[in-house]
């Protein structure tokens, strides 16, 4: 399974965040630290933050900052958040109607199994267990 460069750095940035989760972080440090579009990763954001995974303060000290204890975010449910209308397969899809496989195909009931069984275990691992560590000045 290929994962999005949505997801990906969304993963990235969740990581950064889950190794000073006291901290907040704004999505233009974030951007400059990882060296992305700083649209891109707001756009990011919005879907954590819809999703409950982040929340977002204003004011002095003010950014993003994880809205839950970091060994609480589930892997698998953060990809499935990110990967939203994101299909594994064309027919997967909300174009995939009209497969002409449909009603005869023995390959997509195992991948959606498979795609299930993925989400399910990285569900065991949470955001705490690949959290970034702590960057040391050199």
């Amino acid at each position: 399974m290929r994962l999005t460069s949505f997801t990906d750095y969304g993963l990235r940035m969740l990581m950064r965040m889950a190794s000073a989760p006291e901290q907040a972080f704004s999505t233009a440090e974030l951007a400059e630290e990882f060296h992305l579009s700083r649209n891109h990763l707001a756009k990011i954001m919005q879907q954590l933050v819809r999703g409950g995974i982040v929340e977002t303060r204003r004011g002095s000290g003010g950014g993003a900052a994880l809205r839950l204890a970091p060994e609480d975010i589930r892997l698998g449910n953060v990809i499935r958040l990110l990967e939203q209308g994101q299909a594994l397969v064309e027919c997967f899809g909300p174009q995939g109607r009209d497969c002409t496989l449909e009603g005869c195909c023995r390959l997509k009931s195992r991948l959606r199994h498979a795609e299930a069984k993925f989400l399910e275990d990285l569900n065991r691992s949470t955001l705490a267990d690949i959290a970034l560590s702590v960057r040391r000045a050199a």
